[in-house]
């Protein structure tokens, strides 16, 4: 650090001779433009401690060979741990036609053998990205647990009829914010959205609210299914299912069979 200041103020001297003024000033603008123009922050010492060894994830440890009863469990586990506040809070990633990636956090509403249901504006850019591009990633991390699921796979919109069920099981003032907000799209202020819903709570306050065209559901259709747990010298478990190719009969190299269909195999961290 004496040694960058030395070069700095050396090369100042060289710059502007010996005129104080002229320096001080120099050094001010230098300061404020490095501290806010070009922001750096070394987050290398962030870091701490996770299960050990004793507490690793072996797959004699598996619940089920189903990797969706394995979801149940940890998912289970997950919702009684007292320091979790969402459990079914997902990150969802998804991409356009072009690869250009997009993530968010999402509510998870329901799960079955069928596969995973959130909903959302299907005018939104993920619902945009999903027309041109049905497939994402959901991103589970429990992070008092040390734990974190990885799912992906193909995604579709749920029935008409189930979308309506959900959207008026939902509270009046939730369903007149969903028909309120044009999600991702732009808005002159917030009190634009305050007026907007004002108005429609008027219109509302004696009738149902109708579910808009724009909103409803998806089902997300899992292909992989990973199951991560951390390990403080990060050795991490990683427990991964997937369902193998077309036209793959048998579990390849170090997959082992598992239930319906799937396969799975422990992976490096």
């Amino acid at each position: 650090m004496r040694r960058i200041l030395s070069t700095s103020l050396l090369v100042l001297t060289r710059v502007f001779g010996r005129n104080p003024s002229s320096r001080a000033s120099f050094a001010v603008n230098f300061c404020c433009k490095s501290s806010s123009e070009r922001p750096t922050m070394d987050l290398s010492d962030m870091r701490k401690k996770y299960k050990g060894d004793e507490e690793c994830f072996e797959e004699s440890q598996l619940v089920s060979l189903d990797p969706i009863k394995q979801f149940a469990d940890w998912f289970d586990q997950a919702t009684k741990c007292p320091e979790i506040g969402e459990a079914n809070a997902v990150c969802i990633a998804t991409a356009t036609k072009e690869g250009r990636p997009s993530a968010r956090m999402v509510l998870l509403k329901g799960y079955s053998r069928e596969g995973f249901r959130f909903f959302t504006n299907y005018e939104s850019r993920k619902g945009s990205e999903l027309e041109t591009n049905p497939y994402a990633c959901l991103v589970f991390y429990w992070e008092p647990l040390n734990r974190q699921i990885r799912i992906e796979g193909t995604v579709e919109r749920i029935p008409f009829q189930s979308s309506c069920d959900y959207f008026h099981s939902r509270p009046k003032s939730s369903q007149i914010g969903a028909v309120v907000s044009r999600q991702s799209t732009p808005v002159p202020d917030r009190d634009f959205l305050r007026q907007k819903n004002a108005e429609l709570e008027e219109k509302y306050k004696d009738t149902d609210v109708p579910m808009p065209d724009y909103w409803g559901g998806y089902m997300v259709k899992p292909f992989v299914m990973e199951f991560w747990q951390g390990q403080t010298n990060r050795l991490h478990d990683r427990i991964v299912f997937s369902r193998p190719r077309d036209g793959a009969s048998e579990p390849g190299e170090l997959q082992h069979a598992a239930e319906d269909g799937w396969v799975y195999q422990r992976l490096s961290p």
